[in-house]
């Protein structure tokens, strides 16, 4: 038979029983689906170039340090190693960035807040985009107190300066400063940061952040290679390995080259990869029901293969026949696929947070659709050829039919076996998630949340660079909020609880320096919380700038600085009396922590007495909140508190309002996706899992309706026969699970990094998957043979 005939010979068969055709397409559709999801998301953040010129040639500096502390990480550039990076590696185009953070932009009488980034000189040059109009930062305005300038983003210049061609040498303010236009970018242009204004940042020793804090990005110049880049790196902050290395005997360290993409992905590269593997085992799911489902029609089919056999027929010919209806099955299941992949990416950028990816898009483009047309021709071998080779041809013929059939039932029962204990794997994977954002949800946050209203403000402005004018606003804008009907109190913070806090070093007693975090508070702050206080007092209006300078600091500084006693009257920053302790609050821990929730050592000043200096360097990274405690729900709230800034600074925008509960679920967002995506996986999977196992005994039930008469004629009870055919399913259920345990002891050891509060081999977790899939797999066992009461042996004799 030729393949053409083969094609049409294929279509005939799957045209006469539409049941398993849809059905197959449907079970590869939600499959391939998720695969070509997750994929797409590996092929935006990981494969596809990054949209700049010759993206090869971008890259970031990563260290990596061996010995007694080893790690491997991207490299934060101070201002000492910015000027040896930037002086002593020729081979590299090089710039430094201060990070994103949001400013008040004043335009004639228009204000508003943007995103800001502070980039050195060159860094548009790195990128390789030209304005249109205008030009990048000169070397002149990069150096320390430069001329300010500022270059636009499309968006920024048609919204605030009406694409105005001759914006060029004009003037806007940022930060209550004012810059001058030096640039405008093209349409559509992206960066990293993607941000609305880039501000010249004027890195060196001495700059913003004790001249740190600092990333870098660099470009390989034309006939330079990466590995003369990484020497002419390593020797320039040589001085800095010895450092370290002096500092840490028997440690080693290294800089090397690593593309911008990995910098930019790093973040969420290992959830995308579990991601991935997970759906790579909803395939093999799939493919163990569709396989075992495979089997069943071959042997239903072992007349016409007996007789094709008979007339000449060769075993290669019908292996072919076969695969070809297999591959059939799966290019329709791949072109639903694209459609199931399409919505299932629509719905995780809905249930994504804003900015939580580094990428604008997630396009199925053609990489993305070639991988679900390899996908499709690799189901179609897993289901379609390897069970036809797994079910000798020479066994296919009548005489055969009871050995076939045991044969058959056994590969049936190795495949049920598989994906049970891959679902096992996936189920506890999820329960582990789930259990630990129910533990982080359920942390006492050490304040009383409901209620509270928060209000963000950008403060880096020059205007409040001044302490008595940052006095001035909080005094005011404070009085006005406490007047809006419904308001029971009213302060401002740097930072709140779920909040990443600003850090900093305070010095105990005999000046030894601690690390802490610092952050200011007014009057009423512990108050408007909630925040039980322990000892002493809490701010007063007196605390001002004439007064003594005093501290109120939490549970865990006591108890780690002050073995647990208590700290009030004592001293720290050699000036500074300590006046009360109260209770710890969650906060969204640093970068090194163990949960995303957690408490830290914490130092509380009034705000009245923040040096200017300080209050200037907290606002660059920090926007201070506003604070209000309601009795009830207050109508038009946030206009309302909106209002009372503007009667204490007209030009000062609020970022964004919020409640409290908001800024939990902010900090808990990736481990909600985390849940959402992999609890959706493991859900798959038991669905995959419990109609295998039925199918498995519905099957058996069918095959073996004439045995299953003649036992009961002979005397057996139906109750009896039930559990005797229901043991194929649930024999093979809990081999599944046996494997799926002791495969679940290595794999979920990689999931230590994600798992807080809960070990990772824990009880509840095992106990609910074994529990859930053993009453599944029982009832998913059972179920089918309740076709047995309704057989009557007497027809079942008289057939035969």
């Amino acid at each position: 038979m030729t393949t053409k005939s083969d094609v049409k010979f294929a279509a005939r068969q799957l045209s006469r029983h539409p049941g398993y055709a849809l059905t197959v397409i449907a079970t590869l559709a939600l499959a391939i689906g998720a695969n070509t999801a997750i994929f797409s998301l590996v092929n935006a953040l990981m494969l596809r170039d990054l949209p700049y010129q010759h993206p090869e040639k971008l890259a970031t500096i990563y260290v990596r340090a061996t010995g007694s502390a080893p790690y491997d990480q991207r490299s934060a550039l101070d201002g000492e190693k910015w000027e040896l990076l930037r002086d002593n590696a020729p081979s590299l185009v090089s710039a430094v960035t201060g990070g994103t953070s949001g400013v008040n932009l004043t335009s004639g009488s228009r204000v508003q807040y943007v995103r800001d980034e502070r980039v050195s000189a060159h860094y548009f040059d790195v990128l390789g985009i030209r304005p249109l109009l205008g030009r990048n930062f000169t070397n002149d305005e990069d150096r320390p107190n430069g001329p300010k300038a500022v270059v636009l983003s499309d968006r920024i210049w048609r919204s605030v300066m009406g694409a105005d061609r001759e914006a060029i040498g004009k003037t806007m303010f940022v930060r209550g400063e004012p810059y001058t236009i030096v640039g405008v970018l093209p349409p559509h242009t992206t960066t990293p940061s993607d941000a609305g204004v880039y501000t010249s940042l004027q890195p060196s020793r001495q700059g913003e952040g004790g001249g740190s804090n600092f990333d870098g990005i660099v470009r390989l110049r034309d006939g330079a290679t990466w590995q003369q880049a990484a020497a002419e790196v390593n020797r320039a902050w040589a001085v800095r390995k010895q450092r370290y290395e002096n500092a840490n005997p028997g440690s080693t360290v290294t800089y090397y080259l690593a593309p911008l993409q990995r910098a930019a992905t790093d973040s969420v590269r290992p959830q995308v990869e579990a991601l991935m593997f997970a759906s790579g085992l909803i395939l093999l799911i799939a493919c163990a029901n569709l396989a075992a489902l495979a089997i069943v029609r071959i042997m239903a089919r072992s007349g016409e293969i007996a007789t094709r056999r008979a007339l000449g027929a060769s075993a290669w010919q019908m292996h072919k026949q076969f695969w070809i209806e297999s591959l059939a099955l799966a290019c329709a299941g791949a072109a639903v696929a694209v459609g199931v992949a399409f919505a299932a990416m629509r719905g995780l950028l809905l249930l994504l947070p804003e900015d939580f990816l580094p990428v604008a898009t997630v396009p199925i483009d053609g990489r993305v659709l070639a991988f679900t047309m390899a996908v499709a021709l690799l189901t179609s071998v897993l289901f379609g050829m390897l069970p036809a080779f797994a079910v000798p041809m020479s066994e296919l013929r009548p005489a055969a039919r009871s050995t076939s059939g045991r044969t058959s039932l056994k590969l049936r029962q190795v495949l049920i076996a598989g994906e049970v204990a891959v679902t096992v794997v996936l189920l506890a994977a999820s329960g582990l998630l789930i259990r630990t954002l129910i533990h982080l949800e359920t942390l006492p946050p050490g304040f009383s949340p409901n209620g509270v209203f928060v209000a963000k403000v950008s403060l880096d402005d020059v205007r409040y660079h001044d302490a008595a004018a940052f006095r001035g606003l909080l005094r005011d804008s404070l009085a006005a909020m406490r007047r809006i009907p419904g308001v029971q109190n009213a302060a401002a913070g740097l930072t709140l609880p779920y909040e990443r806090a600003m850090n900093d070093s305070v010095a105990l007693d005999g000046d030894k320096q601690e690390q802490t975090d610092i952050l200011y508070a007014t009057p009423g702050y512990f108050e408007t919380l909630e925040m039980p206080l322990l000892a002493g007092r809490t701010f007063r209006d007196a605390d001002g700038p004439n007064a003594e300078r005093v501290a109120v600091v939490n549970r865990a500084f006591a108890q780690k600085f002050y073995n647990g006693g208590n700290p009030v009257g004592r001293i720290i920053n050699k000036d500074t009396r300590i006046v009360g302790e109260v209770s710890d609050v969650l906060i969204s821990s640093r970068l090194s922590a163990v949960s995303p929730l957690q408490t830290e050592q914490t130092v509380y000043i009034p705000a009245a007495q923040m040096p200017a200096k300080s209050i200037a360097l907290a606002h660059i990274w920090m926007q201070p909140d506003w604070i209000v405690r309601t009795s009830g729900r207050v109508s038009g709230l946030p206009e309302a508190m909106q209002r009372a800034l503007a009667s204490a600074d007209p030009n000062l925008p609020v970022t964004g309002f919020y409640t409290m509960n908001d800024l939990m679920n902010g900090t808990l967002a990736t481990q909600r996706v985390e849940v959402a995506l992999l609890g959706t996986m493991g859900a798959l999977a038991l669905i995959l899992s419990a109609i295998g196992i039925f199918a498995l005994v519905a099957n058996t039930v069918a095959q073996r309706t004439r045995e299953i008469g003649i036992r009961m004629a002979l005397g057996s009870t139906t109750l009896r026969v039930m559990l005797r055919v229901s043991r194929s399913g649930i024999g093979a259920s809990a081999a599944g699970l046996a494997i799926g345990l002791l495969l679940s002891a290595a794999a979920l050891r990689v999931m230590r990094s994600v798992v807080f509060g809960v070990q990772i081999y824990d009880a509840v977790t095992l106990a609910g998957t074994i529990l859930t899939l053993g009453v599944l797999a029982v009832l998913a066992s059972v179920l089918p043979t309740l076709r047995i009461a309704h057989i009557d042996p007497a027809t079942v004799l008289r057939s035969e």
